[in-house]
């Protein structure tokens, strides 16, 4: 074990962060109105009485932006976890397929499928998981030189109150980044970093946020609108219709 630089901690986020900004920029430039029209649903929109083409503009992009946004940020924290524990335990990506870290401590072997945050999927994705570590126990049997093998789906935020799972332990927040590290207030520390020029680029963002509201409400208005307001049975047909 190798005690955790916080320096390294700080230059590995003031590094790569950049590229989760980045990426939201670059999300939004790329996006097309009737493609985000397409995957929302209508009804809930007309459901809360919106009445302004602006308003039912902001709120899909609001919606698409979020989930666009927890994945960018979830792929930056599972690789910043790879990157403590590389540093500490001289952790390493798996060969075992499904697993995204590897790496020993206290005589035991740790496999983890690493997660964003605790409720990362369904049932049919946690049973894959689940197959995943117990291919990978095959293929590992015999081969390691640790007393113990472990299973862990690692969550770098979070909290789960029953991490014993039975077959693998799920380890959120505080847990998951002591297991990694050996430092009980990593979960907390690795906070201050994260806002490493966050205010100048979040400007950007919202220059390019402002702009594409504008074009959007334009292009929303021209097209699924009538006398000024919105024509949700129009709406709904882009939406829903069946095209024979």
């Amino acid at each position: 074990m190798e005690p955790l630089n916080p320096d390294d901690i700080r230059l590995y986020v003031n590094e790569h962060i950049v590229d989760f900004h980045q990426k939201r920029i670059e999300k939004l430039k790329n996006l097309k109105l009737r493609e985000i029209l397409k995957r929302k649903n209508p009804y809930l929109f007309r459901a809360k009485n919106i009445l302004k083409a602006q308003d039912l503009v902001q709120s899909i992009l609001d919606a698409f932006l979020s989930s666009q946004e927890e994945a960018i940020f979830g792929d930056f924290l599972e690789d910043l976890a790879i990157f403590v524990c590389k540093k500490v335990y001289g952790g390493q990506k798996s060969s075992a397929e499904g697993i995204d870290l590897e790496f020993s401590k206290n005589g035991i072997r740790y496999l983890v499928s690493v997660k964003s945050g605790p409720n990362w999927g369904n049932s049919g994705q946690i049973k894959r998981m689940r197959d995943n570590f117990k291919q990978a126990k095959k293929i590992l049997h015999g081969r390691i030189k640790e007393t113990g093998l472990e299973f862990v789906n690692g969550c770098c935020y979070g909290k789960d109150s029953h991490p014993n799972k039975g077959d693998y332990m799920k380890l959120c927040g505080q847990r998951f980044w002591e297991l990694i590290s050996g430092n009980e207030r990593l979960y907390v520390e690795i906070i201050e970093p994260l806002g490493f020029e966050a205010k100048r680029k979040n400007e950007n963002f919202l220059i390019e946020y402002a702009r594409l509201i504008n074009i959007f409400t334009v292009e929303f208005s021209e097209n699924f609108c009538t006398d000024g307001m919105i024509d949700w049975e129009k709406l709904v047909e882009f939406n829903s219709k069946n095209e024979l």
